[in-house]
């Protein structure tokens, strides 16, 4: 039978609480779920009125995974959703995460949260810039840090406060709050960052996606800043086989250059230490102007 919880006033059918999700750590769906339980005062505010993707992973990493922005069948009537027209789908919408029951609600999906640079009631209006660094072998972490620090001067420069966060995967984003801009303005002050970038330290970062050029480099990835395009939530987990977390992370972490790898069971003491570190970025006030 599957068990009806109660969570802030809806009730919620939460199914295999006992599957293994995580398979190099036998973490299971209801740990996931008390994970998002624990951390949504953190990761709410970072999903809250934009049009939430969902990269699922119902049978883990190695089982099928698949990304959709369609509501799924059987969204309860009060999960909140907004439209996002696409040019195969004028009348597409895609789901709002603004509470708690519509994470708990979205986590017994089993899914990685992806948000786009936008809020749901201003499309296309970016109200955060991001760069996603992505190490080719056999550069690593140690060689982001090199590169995010590099780019925190660089934005600095322009008026623009940095902050980090682990990809979860093998990499680090760097989020910019900025005060609402077009997207097409933000990718390409973003593209100029990148290329700025590859100028200023050539063996080091790269700023175009060719895979041949990529051993040994970072790949500052400015593409993601396209009003189509999605990046990993905050604190989302990540379908790998061990629970790692998109965490936030301090600039005094990225200095000493690793290791910054996060799981599902070190957050409640990040958290409890840090609070959210990525809090600027949900402070309507604090966004910076592109020069």
């Amino acid at each position: 039978m599957t068990p009806i919880t109660e969570v802030a006033g809806r009730r919620l059918a939460l199914s295999n609480l006992d599957k293994v999700i995580h398979p190099a750590t036998g973490t299971t769906k209801g740990e996931i779920l008390h994970y998002y339980a624990v951390a949504a005062p953190a990761i709410l505010p970072h999903l809250r009125h934009r049009p939430a993707s969902f990269l699922r992973y119902p049978d883990g990493p190695d089982g099928q995974v698949f990304f959709t922005k369609n509501p799924p069948p059987g969204t309860p009537e009060w999960v909140r959703t907004a439209p996002v027209p696409r040019s195969d789908d004028p009348g597409a919408r895609q789901i709002v995460v603004d509470d708690l029951p519509t994470l708990v609600w979205a986590a017994n999906l089993v899914t990685e949260f992806h948000t786009p640079q936008w809020r749901a009631d201003a499309p296309g209006l970016a109200d955060r810039l991001v760069l996603d660094l992505d190490p080719g072998g056999p550069a690593g972490l140690a060689e982001c840090c090199e590169v995010a620090l590099w780019l925190r001067e660089r934005l600095a420069g322009d008026g623009l406060d940095a902050y980090a966060k682990t990809s979860g995967a093998k990499g680090l984003h760097l989020l910019v709050p900025l005060a609402p801009t077009p997207s097409r303005e933000v990718s390409a002050y973003a593209r100029a960052l990148a290329v700025a970038g590859e100028a200023a330290l050539p063996g080091l970062v790269l700023h175009r996606m060719t895979r041949a050029l990529r051993p040994g480099k970072v790949f500052v990835d400015h593409s993601q800043n396209a009003a189509a395009k999605t990046t990993a939530t905050p604190y989302t987990l990540r379908a790998r086989r061990e629970p790692t977390v998109s965490a936030p992370v301090t600039w005094e972490e990225v200095e000493r250059r690793g290791p910054l790898v996060f799981r599902l069971g070190d957050m409640p003491a990040r958290l409890e230490r840090h609070g959210d570190l990525l809090a600027p970025l949900t402070d309507p006030g604090a966004g910076g102007r592109l020069p």
